[in-house]
Order: structure tokens, then sequence, then C-alpha cells
């Protein structure tokens, strides 16, 4: 409701490109469409992370889709942006999956006034069975204690930060991608991978919208979830 009624006394610009008209204009939604880049590496790529998929490169447009989601509380990018997630698991086949968010402190999603990565994570969901691939949402990591504020840290600091964070919980589901929306270092991925493994899940790799500093591991692409096209 508060979104509809700000689109009445501000002027409605795309979140990525901020061309004039709706939340997500054609062109930064075909973004999201695409095929994901594949599988990518940060630099350097710490011990432990699985094999990781992301969508597109963490700027411009995307960037901004992501910001938007996360901190400015625009939800109605949760499909696209969840669209996109999709797109980046495919890349890990197109068996059965559970999909785990990285979770974020609760103080971070009382500020937010959302769970930015559980929508995420239910909305590819949602794609991926729509397209015909047995797919679900869980929460399957908890915090154990909290975190200092992961920006500027080193990757080894970011690890350090990190060692023994999160916990696995909820019985043992079948192959699980842990997904997230940015990846930077590694590091979260890394401690959740852990902390799932050590709770008996298996963990066939993990996903993002978008990576920051990264390498083409492979050149294993996956198709396009949904084709970038106009409308919609």
């Amino acid at each position: 409701m508060l979104a509809v009624l700000l689109d009445l006394v501000l002027p409605r610009v795309c979140a990525g490109c901020a061309v004039p008209g709706p939340g997500l204009c054609l062109s930064c939604r075909a973004l999201l469409r695409g095929p994901a880049l594949g599988l990518v590496r940060p630099q350097p790529c710490p011990p432990g992370l699985p094999p990781l998929s992301a969508l597109l490169p963490y700027d411009g447009p995307v960037q901004r889709l992501l910001l938007a989601h996360k901190e400015k509380g625009r939800l109605q990018l949760t499909a696209p942006l969840g669209e996109g997630l999709a797109n980046a698991v495919l890349v890990h086949g197109q068996e059965a999956v559970v999909l785990c968010p990285v979770p974020s402190s609760p103080k971070a999603v009382r500020q937010r006034g959302h769970d930015h990565a559980m929508r995420l994570a239910r909305a590819a969901a949602g794609a991926l069975r729509s397209h015909g691939v047995e797919a679900q949402a869980a929460r399957l990591l908890a915090p154990t204690r909290s975190v200092a504020d992961q920006a500027g840290l080193s990757t080894r600091q970011r690890a350090a930060n990190l060692h023994a964070a999160l916990r696995g919980t909820g019985a043992v589901r079948g192959r699980v991608v842990v997904v997230d929306d940015v990846v930077t270092t590694g590091a979260t991925l890394v401690e959740a991978t852990r902390a799932l493994t050590a709770a008996g899940h298996v963990v066939a790799g993990a996903a993002v919208v978008a990576a920051t500093s990264r390498r083409p591991a492979s050149p294993r692409r996956a198709p396009p979830l949904l084709p970038a096209q106009e409308g919609g």
C-alpha cells in the first residue's frame, strides 16, 4: 500500500537505470531473464567454497536493483530478481533442489523490515517450479553469534569474523544450493557450507544474483529460465 501511495506523489522511474516509467524497465528486466555468467570464483578463492554460480557482475543496473530491493524496500523487485537467481541456480543442474538463503542478523531484518534473502529464495524456487524443476526454499541456517560489519574487511578478516557464526538446522532434505543476493569474498558462503555439511546436508553448490571480483571457473552456463524478451 505504501508503495502505491508513493507512486502517486513521486515520479516513477526504473530502480535499475532511472529511466521514467515502471519500477523495472524492459531493458533491466531482460538482464535478469538472460543466461547466467556460469561458474565464477572470487579472487583470491577461499578454501571450502563450493561451486559458485552468478547471474551477472555486481555493477550497473543490477547493483542498483539489488540495493533498492534490500535497503529501500522495493519489494516489487523480488519476483524479477528471483527469476534471475533461478537462472544462476540452473547452472548446477535441473535436479530437485532445496534453496537455502544465507541468514541476515535479526537486527538487520528488523531494520529493513523484511528478510531479503528469504524473499529471493522463495521467488527463485517458485520460478524454478513454474518451469518444471522441483524446488523449495527452506531456512536451514541460523546465526550462532553476532558478527562485525563485513564492509572494509579483508578476505582473511572476513573469514575470521564469520568462523563458526552459523549452524545448520532442520531435517536433511536432499540436494541443497546456498543462495544469496551478492558474493564478494565468498567467506559467508564458505561458512554456510561448513555449517550445513556439519548438520548432514548435502551442498551441491551456491548461487547468487551478482558477483563482485570474480573470474570464470568454467565455460558452463545455464540456459535462460525465461526468455530475454519484451513484455511481462
